[in-house]
């Protein structure tokens, strides 16, 4: 009966639109058989606002998901203001009131986070002058081993603000534009060179070479540095983060999909997770609708599983498919389905989790005293606090 029931859609539909591939020209749906139709919402039904609010929170997985994308941001912005209370009282010599440093900050330190990796795994050390960094790190590879690239649509400050520029430029110009397939691909392979890069500069240094720099002035005020670098920005990197802003707008994820070798590296972390979108065969009518909506222009309606490295779990896929129990989370295609709300608190859980851990046991906060760090405030203009392509200057032990 599903069976003869797709047929007939598929007729009406070739009869209506053509039976050309996925197309920039809107689809002409026109029926779906009730026992194959997902339910309209029922909270745009709702009338008092909260009980709204909390039926959206329950049937609407881009709700759910823009909910913990901006509570998230909000959590950058606080460590964001409060990083910046912690350098006015630096950058005073100790005259202006005292905020503590936030230990977050750090996870803005990739670099310095994946030596610290690389240190701990041969000397079983968490050093203690950015063990945050390193407990992100590990946040973020746990939330990719377990719930793919989750990381990058559900919690990365900037791949929401990727998203949001984006969104932007469909507003703006009523669409987006996609290189072509042949230019696609060697764009994006631009972010897994530069992960190579990175990773092969780190896998070349031994474990002393890997105790100077971390141990190093520089590395010990690497987030003062990169606070400065944004509060002092040059003309040349305000207008590099410009040009790529506006690239952002006009093209899906701009920076995301073709440089970010923290993307790069998610998505390789994301191979390893049992979760993936599944594909109903027998109860797709193959409307394309997914593929579509897929920001990560994946071919999602020709796929049983989506095994993409690109694949970021934002469900947009499917929220767009508009037959019940056909486009879902699943850890095997008869697995049971996860609910997206249930999966939002998963990355979110499991990525507190790490982080948690981390404060219970002691491996959260530095061990940089305040009078240290006023001695390098006061300093952070010295040879020792510079760097040339990752090299940091010969150091004794009074820096």
């Amino acid at each position: 009966m599903l069976l003869q029931e797709k047929e007939r859609f598929m007729e009406e539909r070739q009869a209506t639109s053509g039976p050309s591939p996925v197309s920039t020209r809107p689809l002409r749906i026109k029926k779906i058989p009730q026992e194959l139709r997902r339910g309209k919402p029922a909270y745009k039904n709702e009338t008092q606002w909260f009980r709204r609010l909390r039926a959206r929170w329950n049937e609407d997985s881009q709700f759910q998901r823009s909910t913990v994308q901006f509570a998230f941001v909000a959590l950058c912005i606080w460590i964001g203001i409060e990083f910046a209370l912690f350098m006015r009282w630096g950058t005073s010599g100790g005259t202006e009131p005292f905020f503590d440093r936030p230990p977050g900050a750090e996870g803005f330190l990739p670099i310095s986070a994946l030596m610290s990796l690389k240190y701990w795994w041969h000397t079983g050390i968490v050093n203690n002058v950015h063990p945050s960094g390193l407990i992100i790190l590990l946040a973020i590879l746990a939330v990719s081993v377990v719930l793919k690239k989750a990381f990058c649509s559900w919690l990365c400050p900037i791949g929401t603000l990727s998203e949001s520029l984006w969104m932007l430029g469909t507003k703006l110009f009523g669409r987006t534009f996609d290189p072509p397939r042949w230019l696609d691909y060697p764009l994006r392979s631009l972010k897994y060179l530069l992960l190579a890069f990175f990773v092969t500069s780190i896998v070349t240094m031994d474990v002393a070479d890997l105790a100077a720099f971390i141990y190093s002035p520089y590395n010990k005020m690497a987030d003062v540095k990169m606070y400065l670098f944004f509060a002092e920005i040059t003309t040349f990197a305000l207008w590099t983060i410009i040009i790529l802003a506006l690239l952002s707008v006009v093209i899906k994820n701009f920076w995301c999909r073709f440089l970010c070798p923290y993307g790069a590296l998610l998505g390789i972390a994301g191979w390893l997770s049992p979760l993936k979108i599944t594909r109903t065969k027998e109860s797709c009518i193959d409307c394309e609708l997914c593929t579509k909506a897929c920001p990560s222009r994946i071919t999602v309606h020709k796929a049983t599983r989506v095994w993409s490295d690109e694949c970021t779990s934002c469900m947009a896929c499917v929220a767009a498919c508009p037959v019940k129990n056909t486009l879902e989370m699943r850890a095997a295609r008869h697995a049971p389905a996860v609910p997206t709300r249930v999966y939002g608190v998963l990355v979110a859980g499991v990525f507190v989790a790490v982080v948690g851990m981390a404060m219970v046991t002691g491996f959260w906060r530095n061990g940089i005293t305040n009078e240290e760090y006023l001695k390098r405030f006061n300093n952070l203009n010295a040879p020792v606090y510079n760097h040339f392509r990752g090299q940091v200057p010969a150091y004794g032990p009074e820096d």
